[in-house]
């Protein structure tokens, strides 16, 4: 099943490019889903064809945070009662949404044939799209960990409490250790300026460069802002809400440096290539 799912995946149109970035970070709380959102929703304002993946399968807040009234989820899709063109939601600016259940546990334990279904959906996704951003769920689970080795950029979002780096080590520990994932780019989130965000970053790369065989960009540097609070209340994104605040300014910097990032044409850069890594991790190790 697994082999007939990557023939068809293969199958799919080669002129297809899409690039896809998770955006993850170990520890919830560091604003990941803010990040993932504002980020889809600049790259949006720039002619790009968005979506955004709520991959936290279990626990959905990609929806709630802006607002929006979502009827069926990734479950429908699972269970076959819907395609994943029937579930995607629009949100501001055109950006598409593939909502997550909540409070649903199994969606968190997926077994391979439903990751696979899952896989089988994307590939039969018919709505065009240039990139696809993944909100990963928190912690380093199966689930977070196939997703973001089966990306092309991972974002890893960490801000300046000693559990955010912690976590964060550890989650660039197994990607690199256990799956030979090289190069992440870091976003220093609610810092107080930008010398700040870079101390954070210089913390990181000292541990990582100690232990680790990995390269550590910088990407962004966010400043804490009240705006962002006041813009979740709203159910709006801070770009949108508050465009000139400091937040949303940093936020648009990195989309734009984001739409610059190499989208690679071999082996990967399709949105196949990203499908059939996860149906192939999954399928070798039983592990993502």
């Amino acid at each position: 099943m697994i082999e007939d799912q990557a023939s068809s995946l293969r199958r799919m149109n080669q002129s297809r490019l899409v690039k896809v970035i998770a955006v993850t970070g170990g520890k919830g709380g560091v604003g990941k889903t803010n990040i993932t959102l504002n980020t889809a929703i600049s790259m949006a304002k720039q002619g790009k064809r968005v979506m955004v993946l709520d991959a936290d399968l279990g626990l959905a807040n990609v929806d709630v945070l802006l607002g929006l009234r979502v009827e069926k989820n990734l479950s429908h899709v699972l269970s076959g009662e819907a395609t994943l063109d029937e579930v995607l939601v629009h949100g501001p600016h055109g950006i598409l949404i593939a909502p997550a259940s909540s409070g649903t546990q199994s969606m968190t334990e997926l077994s391979p044939t439903e990751h696979a279904g899952l896989i089988r959906a994307f590939s039969e996704l018919q709505t065009p799209i240039d990139v696809l951003i993944v909100d990963t769920a928190a912690g380093i689970s199966d689930m977070v960990l196939s997703f973001s080795r089966a990306s092309q950029d991972i974002m890893v979002v960490v801000c300046d409490e000693p559990t955010s780096l912690t976590d964060a080590y550890a989650l660039i520990k197994i990607l690199n250790r256990e799956y030979g994932v090289f190069r992440f780019k870091i976003v220093a989130n609610m810092v107080r300026n930008v010398r700040e965000g870079q101390e954070l970053f210089n913390k990181l790369s000292k541990v990582t460069g100690r232990f680790l065989d990995v390269a550590l960009e910088l990407v962004a540097t966010v400043p804490y802002d009240e705006n962002i609070r006041k813009a979740v209340r709203k159910q709006k994104a801070i770009v949108d809400a508050f465009p000139a605040s400091p937040a949303a300014m940093a936020i648009k910097g990195l989309a734009k440096e984001a739409m610059h990032w190499p989208v690679p044409t071999q082996p990967g850069g399709h949105l196949e290539f990203f499908l059939e890594q996860l149906v192939t991790k999954k399928a070798a190790g039983g592990n993502g």
